[in-house]
């Protein structure tokens, strides 16, 4: 393997030991859906900790990807590596969350702006395009209703940011699980272009379950009463797609040129996983 490829790995297992470790607290005080959702702070770390280490292992690649309007793509790749890894080292520490979670939703939502947006009209047609938009908008949502979480209760800025947030990531599970539906073949969780393997059994039904699942939770997530355990249903089943179907699709690409796309599904299902879980704070 390369050293972006055990950076990448690296960072995500160093960041999920250590937010396992200072979450306990948390976890002990929190019951029922609380012990998954309080979780959901610790995937999102991990996941933005193994994107983090490829900007850093990987930044002349990743410039590309900064609109060419913007000088110094090189400093901004690097630029939001270092963010990157702040919003995840704040969420295990849970110091300063209110702030870095409102920071990393800008974050997704100017890269949304500066990035998707501007390309609308050359791909208006093309399935994956959507889908890269509609994900980093959720990933903006969970974020939201994380910092809102985090306003003192009754403050009207902390609750229309969880409304905000939360509509988003609903609307999301919405439009991937009709993705399901009419893609199956596809890799399910975000359905991006890579086809399921041979080798798992069942891929059809497996797309039509998680499809089901993020219909309703989409559906659950608008309803107060049901939100937290949408929120804790959507993000146990993500989680679990992430571990046994993801990891081992990363196991048997570790040799092959594909083993950084087999890091990338990992940390793009888990994040997905975690905006899930944080959709269901601030509905005590």
């Amino acid at each position: 393997m390369t050293v972006e490829t055990w950076g990448m790995i690296g960072a995500g297992i160093a960041v999920l030991v250590s937010g396992l470790l200072l979450v306990r607290p948390r976890l002990v005080g929190a019951s029922g859906t609380g012990r998954i959702l309080v979780l959901g702070p610790v995937f999102e770390a991990v996941a933005l900790a193994i994107f983090a280490a490829e900007h850093f292992l990987a930044a002349q690649d990743l410039s590309g990807i900064v609109p060419r309007w913007m000088p110094g793509a090189l400093f901004w790749t690097y630029f939001v590596g270092a963010a990157l890894l702040a919003a995840a080292i704040s969420f295990i520490a849970w110091r300063y969350v209110r702030w870095s979670a409102s920071l990393l939703a800008l974050l997704f939502l100017i890269i949304v702006a500066t990035v998707d947006l501007p390309n609308l009209p050359q791909h208006l047609h093309e399935r994956l395009f959507w889908t890269l938009a509609v994900r980093e908008t959720a990933f903006a949502g969970g974020a939201m209703v994380l910092a809102g979480s985090q306003w003192s209760s009754g403050r009207s800025a902390g609750a229309t940011l969880i409304r905000l947030g939360r509509s988003l990531v609903a609307c999301t599970f919405i439009f991937y699980a009709i993705e399901h539906f009419l893609f199956p073949r596809f890799v399910p969780g975000v359905p991006l272009e890579k086809i399921t393997p041979g080798w798992v059994p069942a891929p059809t039904m497996l797309a039509y379950l998680v499809g089901i699942t993020l219909l309703a939770a989409g559906v659950g997530l608008m309803i107060h009463r049901t939100c937290r355990t949408s929120a804790a249903i959507a993000g146990t089943v993500l989680l679990l797609l992430t571990i046994f179907f993801y990891v081992p699709i990363l196991i048997t690409e570790i040799r092959t040129p594909l083993v950084v796309e087999g890091v990338n599904y990992v940390g793009d299902t888990l994040l997905f996983a975690a905006t899930a879980l944080l959709a269901g704070f601030g509905a005590d």
